[in-house]
This record gives C-alpha cells, sequence and structure tokens, in this order.
C-alpha cells in the first residue's frame, strides 16, 4: 500500500512538472526572443585626439552586432569626424555615446570609406544626429543596385534583431570625386579616392596633424583580407599610394590599429600577389579553378582568423577578375 500511495506521488508530480513545461513552452511559443545586449565597444586613443572602436575578428552574426569592422573618429576644437558607422544601428548608438563621454564636442561629419555593410548600416543614426555624411561617388552605384537591396534584406534576417525592418540605406550628402580637403576647427582631413581596389568607391582619410591614416579596407592586420569583388591589381596601386604618405598610424577597417604600418602594407600586398600568382596561370589558360587551388601552398596563411571562411572565395574572385582583365 505505501509502495502504491509512493508511486502515485510521484506520478503527481511529473504531471505537475510536465503541465509546468507546456505552461512555459505555450507562453514562448511563436515568439521570437531578443538576444542578450552583450556587446561593449571600447575607444582606444592611438593619437592625441584621434581613437577608434576594433570590431571582432570573426563573421557577422546576431550575437556580435554585426561589430566586425572598426571605426574611427578625431576630435577636433569645432567637433567630431568620425570614419565608418559600423554594421548595425546599435553599434553606431554606442559608438555616439562613447563619443559624447570622451568630448562636449558635436558630431559634425562621418566618411564612409566605402559602402560595404559592416561599414555602414549605422548611418542612419549619425544622420539623426545631423551629421553630414561624405562618401566616394561611385557609392550611388551600390545604393541604387539590386545587390545592396537583397544584401539589406538577408542582413535583417543574419542580424535580426540588430538589424530589421527599420534599418535603411543611407545616401552621402556630399558625393567626393577624387579627392576634397576638409577642414574642421584647424585640422585638416585629406579624403582621397584610391581604387577601384578592394571596392569600388573606396576613400582613405589622412590626418596630417595627427599622422594618422583611416585606411578602410585597403589594409588588413591579423586576418585574412576580405576581396570580394575587389580589383586586385587597382588595390596593389593604391597600397603604393598609402606607403607614400608615411603615416606613423593606420587604423585599418579590420584588425588592431598599426603602429608598424610598413608591415601591415606588405601584408596585405603579399597576400593579395600571392592570390594573383598562384592564380594567374590557371586562369589565363582556362584551367579549372578547383585544379589550381588544391595545387597552391596555403599553409602561410591557413592558420589566420577567417582563412576558412574568405581565402577561398578570394582566390576564386582573383581567379576570375585575372579573366576578365
Amino acid at each position: 500500500m505505501n509502495l502504491c500511495k509512493t508511486a502515485i506521488a510521484f506520478l503527481k508530480c511529473m504531471m505537475w512538472i510536465l503541465m509546468g513545461s507546456f505552461i512555459f513552452f505555450g507562453g514562448t511559443h511563436g515568439q521570437t526572443i531578443k538576444p542578450a545586449d552583450t556587446i561593449q565597444l571600447k575607444p582606444v586613443q592611438v593619437a592625441p585626439h584621434t581613437y577608434f572602436v576594433r570590431g571582432f575578428p570573426e563573421l557577422g552574426s546576431s550575437v556580435n552586432q554585426n561589430f566586425i569592422s572598426n571605426a574611427g573618429f578625431v576630435v577636433t576644437p569645432a567637433g567630431v569626424v568620425v570614419v565608418d558607422a559600423l554594421g548595425s544601428p546599435i553599434l553606431a548608438q554606442k559608438l555616439i555615446a562613447e563619443i559624447k563621454k570622451i568630448t562636449n564636442q558635436k558630431i559634425v561629419a562621418l566618411i564612409v570609406s566605402h559602402y560595404h555593410a559592416d561599414h555602414i548600416y549605422g548611418l542612419q543614426e549619425f544622420q539623426k544626429i545631423g551629421a553630414k555624411i561624405y562618401a566616394q561617388g561611385e557609392g550611388r552605384n551600390y545604393l541604387s543596385s539590386e545587390t545592396a537591396r537583397q544584401r539589406l534584406i538577408a542582413s535583417r534576417v543574419d542580424f535580426a534583431p540588430w538589424v530589421n525592418a527599420n534599418t535603411r540605406l543611407i545616401s552621402a550628402d556630399v558625393w567626393i570625386d577624387q579627392a576634397m580637403n576638409l577642414n574642421v576647427g584647424g585640422v585638416n582631413f585629406f579624403i582621397s579616392r584610391v581604387g577601384p581596389a578592394h571596392a569600388p568607391e573606396d576613400l582613405m582619410v589622412y590626418v596630417p596633424s595627427e599622422k594618422v591614416l583611416l585606411a578602410g579596407d585597403l589594409v588588413f592586420r591579423g586576418r585574412i583580407p576580405f576581396v570580394g569583388n575587389a580589383d586586385s591589381k587597382g588595390w596593389l596601386i593604391a597600397l603604393d599610394e598609402i606607403e607614400r604618405l608615411n603615416p606613423n598610424i593606420v587604423i585599418p577597417g579590420h584588425g588592431n590599429y598599426s603602429v608598424k604600418p610598413a608591415e601591415d602594407i606588405a601584408f596585405t600586398r603579399n597576400y593579395l600577389k600571392y592570390l594573383r600568382e598562384s592564380m594567374a596561370s590557371a586562369a589565363i589558360n582556362m584551367d579549372p579553378f578547383e585544379d589550381a587551388y588544391k595545387q597552391t601552398d596555403w599553409s602561410e596563411y591557413e592558420g589566420m582568423p577567417l582563412f576558412r571562411a574568405a581565402n577561398r572565395m578570394n582566390a576564386y574572385n582573383v581567379y576570375l577578375s585575372i579573366q576578365a582583365e
């Protein structure tokens, strides 16, 4: 009899547990649980008036809010100039908040290094606070393209809820052709087009008084470059232009800032050259890409972040671009 009572009590207990489970899952079924917001931006000072925030060396996701690229900013007596807007509106909001902790100066200008998603999805937040947006003129072609539209649609899924239906593609207020000198509070910003290189609309920003170059994705440090649909031949020419500026500090689009720019320029150049040398013969002779890729020794790069994610695609794009050349 005692055994029966024990069994009945056990069954009742299990029923309450199951009912609790049904209540819990029924209450959350069909609802999207918002991921925890754990991402923090920590500006690093690299020169007397220049700072940057560093993205993660990984692929963009909803977990990291698409925080995979860098942004830099310079504080002047008449306002703050920012280069790049990061990969989601919430990241831009956080960057604006961090800038306010450093200075009471308004953000007066935002310069777009190029129109890739991880650098531009925060633009609308800078537009809201009245910053004037500068970009290279070829960016208009991207904004009006089906590629940009489809990428945003996909990003609203991949980076939800941080990129969502309220996230928009933002046009520049000032379109730059080849070069311009922007003076804010007596500080000169030499903005120049380099390329087509990494992207058709690449801009780099040099601040002579700080000896700092904000290079966008023209220089990579500590990770495999993303070649995408780049013009690798134009990119190599752009690296020569960067070298001639001889900056003390380079803030790249990805990775840590460089106090030895020559080394990081050389790394980017050597990788691009190796891609071209490895793929050239097969591309020109119309040999299969797969054979050329398998026959190439990638040992120098295969231990680097994003090798598996990017290297094969990089090689294939260079293979195609050499054929187009």
